[in-house]
């Protein structure tokens, strides 16, 4: 997997808000991507450093820990040893972008054949609201999704139409489908020639949101197709302000 991050800035960045979040707010336990890089960081705090491979990834010992503590959705220790007795990093994408993140984040750097972690990332090992702030924008809004999806390739389009327009559209939950249809109109599908398309979207539009945890996706079944819903989390009211707030009608949640 080729990992990437955004070559130039765009203007568009500057006109998304994140907002500051305490290290208590409990909204922050949605983002299985920040749980992992505080897991990780806290493991070469305790520990001195992680230990890498000859190509610079994490050694086995760490990969096999991280499963069973990061406690990825869709990925315990049951899926991840279901076919394979070892498991490398690369083989769980997450820690492998978490890895990555780190590094470019310049809260951990490569020496003498391990991962330490900076004098910042220390720091941030223990503030999961101040290393919210540092990751996950830069993971939305800087990072080349499609360098670890599937195909080469993304939908058109930058965030700040994507992330407003999916703020009014998901507030009561929203199919992928649907969701693609708002901005490049209906037709493709996972059954049909489109599939790529789809594939293209849901990797690098809605994969990114729910590792972050501002989504969560949920499966089910509607005239008897099984589809996936989006919907937000309480992370993403917490979290954005965006210029479309205003035209939110908040949906009624039990």
């Amino acid at each position: 997997m080729r990992l990437a991050i955004v070559a130039a800035r765009c203007e568009y960045l500057l006109m998304i808000a994140f907002t500051p979040l305490t290290d208590d707010d409990p909204a922050l336990e949605f983002s299985p991507l920040l749980r992992a890089a505080c897991k990780t960081l806290s493991y070469a705090v305790d520990h001195g450093a992680i230990g890498l491979t000859a190509t610079k990834a994490f050694k086995r010992d760490f990969v096999h820990w991280a499963v069973e503590a990061i406690e990825w959705p869709g990925f315990g220790v049951e899926e991840a040893f279901r076919f394979n007795r070892v498991l490398n990093e690369h083989e769980f994408v997450p820690l492998q972008l978490v890895h990555f993140l780190l590094l470019k984040t310049r809260l951990g750097r490569h020496h003498k054949g391990s991962f330490v972690p900076t004098k910042k990332g220390r720091l941030l090992a223990a503030s999961p609201g101040e290393l919210f702030m540092k990751l996950i924008p830069f993971f939305i809004l800087e990072t080349d999704h499609s360098s670890y999806s599937r195909f080469d390739e993304g939908p058109f389009g930058n965030w700040d139409v994507w992330l407003n327009v999916l703020n009014v559209e998901m507030e009561k939950g929203a199919t992928e489908k649907r969701l693609f249809g708002v901005f490049y109109g209906e037709g493709p599908d996972w059954d049909n020639a489109g599939w790529r398309e789809m594939a293209a979207f849901s990797s690098c539009l809605i994969r990114p949101l729910e590792w972050a945890g501002l989504i969560t996706v949920q499966d089910a079944e509607e005239d008897g197709r099984s589809v996936r819903i989006c919907f937000k989390t309480p992370l993403w009211p917490a979290a954005l302000k965006l210029d479309t707030d205003d035209l939110v009608c908040p949906a009624v949640r039990h």
